[in-house]
């Protein structure tokens, strides 16, 4: 007659886990492992892929060129410049006084101009 085995809850010698507890927190920490590298791996691909179509984007678009011209006074001189999305302003300063120019990059067209008087 064959004996069946009652399974083995008796603690392995120096510790307080079964063999069965041991074997299923070794898979997990297989399974955790595998996960931080392939976790590691999607990241490291992703601040690639990212890099690389940022780079394709800048040099599409110098290919797309536009030109355009802004007409401003023999004397004056830009001050400054600041661009913030497809627009650009300029602060030109000439003997007629000081004046901000806004130009919609996309269109080449100038918004507005602001003509600064002093008080």
């Amino acid at each position: 007659m064959a004996v069946v085995s009652e399974p083995d809850n008796t603690p392995l010698p120096g510790t307080v886990f079964t063999p069965r507890q041991v074997r299923v927190l070794k898979l997990a920490v297989i399974v955790m492992g595998i996960l931080l590298v392939g976790g590691f791996a999607f990241v490291l691909a992703a601040i690639v892929y990212q890099a690389s179509k940022g780079g394709h984007s800048v040099n599409a678009a110098a290919g797309n060129e536009a030109a355009a011209e802004l007409h401003i006074p023999k004397d004056a001189n830009v001050g400054t410049l600041a661009l913030d999305g497809d627009r650009l302003a300029l602060h030109l300063q000439s003997a007629a006084g000081a004046e901000i120019v806004v130009i919609d990059l996309a269109s080449g067209k100038i918004l507005f101009r602001v003509k600064l008087k002093p008080e």
